[in-house]
């Protein structure tokens, strides 16, 4: 099975693929993390995008297609791939579409999932991680304990440069101007919408009827 991912930055995607990944056993191929690791161990891609990303814009449509590809095509040989954040034009979607095409598949479902901006930018501009041990905290509803230092290991939080408010509204504009449209473009094949202003557990709800009645329809 191959699972599309829509939703704007500090919808709660990553969250919500963690529970997908528990549930159907599907490999998580989420574009940010995979650009940072790039960016992190000096590739030329992770050159090349690390500009776009701390600027709160969006990496090229054929930097971005030819590295998920080379991720997408052994994962999707097993139990399939949940794909957060890409595609995210519809330049990506066609290409997409052609190469799974090309190898016998095709998208078989795209979660669509809705958030308020305004939610959204109080969800992105309050988080915080340790740049020792990797922990996540958010100011506003998961907090450390002593002011912005980890609980673990007491070193200084930080803020990721592109979680700033001036980057977040661009990164949101940036997304409804972009990537909304390929709402309209699985619309017409494989969409289900899920409300992400309700709870977590509520949002997976949603999420795991939409999936079960796709996977019940093709027999899966």
């Amino acid at each position: 099975m191959i699972i599309v991912f829509l939703g704007p930055p500090g919808a709660g995607k990553g969250t919500q693929c963690k529970r997908l990944v528990e549930r159907y056993g599907v490999n998580h191929l989420s574009s940010g993390d995979i650009l940072r690791r790039e960016r992190k161990e000096g590739t030329e891609l992770g050159k090349e995008a690390q500009g776009y990303m701390d600027s709160g814009q969006l990496v090229p449509d054929d930097l971005i297609v030819a590295m998920m590809m080379k991720e997408i095509q052994p994962a999707s040989n097993g139990a399939g791939v949940v794909l957060d954040g890409f595609p995210r034009t519809i330049g990506q979607a066609r290409a997409l579409d052609e190469a799974l095409e090309k190898a016998g598949q095709r998208v078989d479902v795209a979660l669509n999932l809705g958030v308020d901006d305004d939610k959204l930018e109080q969800r992105i501009t309050g988080r915080r991680s340790c740049p020792s041990c990797g922990a996540v905290y958010h100011m506003a509803f998961n907090p450390p304990k002593n002011g912005e230092t980890c609980d673990k290991d007491g070193a200084s939080l930080v803020q990721r440069s592109d979680d700033t408010s001036e980057v977040v509204r661009h990164r949101i504009a940036t997304y409804h101007e972009q990537t909304a449209p390929l709402i309209d473009f699985y619309e017409k094949s494989s969409l289900h919408n899920i409300d992400g202003n309700v709870s977590i557990d509520d949002v997976t709800g949603q999420m795991f009827a939409a999936v079960d009645d796709v996977k019940g329809k093709a027999g899966m």
